[in-house]
């Protein structure tokens, strides 16, 4: 038991982090682009893994098929952390962290409902509607502020919240290799594609990185990627993913919280019941249950 409330402190500490990238992006985005940003933290978290998976004793080895997987993900990966980057830089972090996160489990659902993996039911149809309410209600439509509801972050938020579903998706194929070292793969291939194709190392002007970029890099990239993702996956091995994705309600209240801590950032009404509203639409869609089961004796 004692194990288990250790792992359950650390899964809260997982979603913290993750909560937390999107006060780190806001705050890198004053000092390099979207693409510096992903080499950076992707060459940090690929070397951080490396002495995690051989701690937890995983094989390197990789099929062709998964190393294939591997490209096209992190392909998937380049254009959501750009999309990230850009909402987050020209928007807020409280918002992009409530809308995109909440949205990303209704957009996986819908998206494997169109590739006919999962059906939809009233029910389903009921918190899809619920969802969207809520995405409104976000963007605080009922106002009918038709420049707030057409600003450009909103749009690079929303268009983030479609490109995860595909990375999900397309990882999750991948069943003859480790998620772990599925993921090192990723960072490895992101990293090599950003410095390839978007990336001039030698242009980086080194000078201009202060103690405060380092912080939220180094955050971003062990917090929110190395701990964050390897907590997920030891969680989902030893307690299940049905248990573990509950933890996930978690992520847009810290970004919110987060956001008004270090940003200074004002958080309207709107955008805490939206947010409420789209995290109960995903509870439908996903049948997680908050509570505990009790076992019978």
């Amino acid at each position: 038991m004692e194990q288990k409330n250790s792992l359950y402190a650390m899964l809260f500490l997982a979603m913290l982090c993750w909560g937390g990238s999107w006060v780190n992006i806001k705050v890198l985005s004053g000092y390099i682009g979207a693409y510096d940003v992903v080499f950076f933290r992707y060459f940090i978290t690929a070397l951080s893994m490396v002495p995690i998976i051989l701690f937890l004793k995983k094989s390197f080895a990789i099929d062709l098929r998964s190393f294939g997987l591997v490209v096209l993900t992190s392909l998937a990966l380049i254009a959501y952390m750009n999309y990230f980057f850009l909402g987050t830089k020209y928007g807020t972090a409280s918002l992009g962290g409530a809308m995109v996160t909440s949205l990303i489990p209704i957009n996986t659902f819908l998206l494997l409902a169109l590739l006919r993996v999962r059906t939809i039911t009233k029910k389903d149809l009921f918190a899809l509607i619920l969802g969207a309410l809520g995405v409104l209600t976000m963007l605080d439509v009922w106002h009918f502020d038709m420049a707030q509801l057409g600003a450009v972050h909103n749009l690079y938020f929303l268009i983030a919240s479609l490109l995860w579903p595909v990375v999900t998706i397309l990882s999750s194929k991948a069943t003859k290799i480790s998620p772990i070292v599925f993921t090192f793969y990723m960072y490895v291939i992101t990293t090599a594609v950003a410095w390839a194709f978007f990336v001039d190392v030698d242009a980086l002007d080194f000078s201009t990185y202060d103690g405060i970029f380092w912080l939220n890099m180094l955050f971003i990239a062990f917090g929110a990627s190395t701990f964050a993702n390897t907590i997920y996956f030891l969680g989902i091995e030893r307690l299940g993913a049905r248990e573990v994705s509950s933890f996930i309600f978690l992520v847009p209240f810290a970004a919110i919280s987060l956001s008004i801590l270090f940003l200074g950032e004002s958080i309207s009404l709107s955008l805490v019941i939206g947010t409420a509203l789209t995290l109960f639409a995903v509870k439908l869609l996903n049948n997680i249950s908050l509570r505990k089961r009790r076992t019978r004796a």
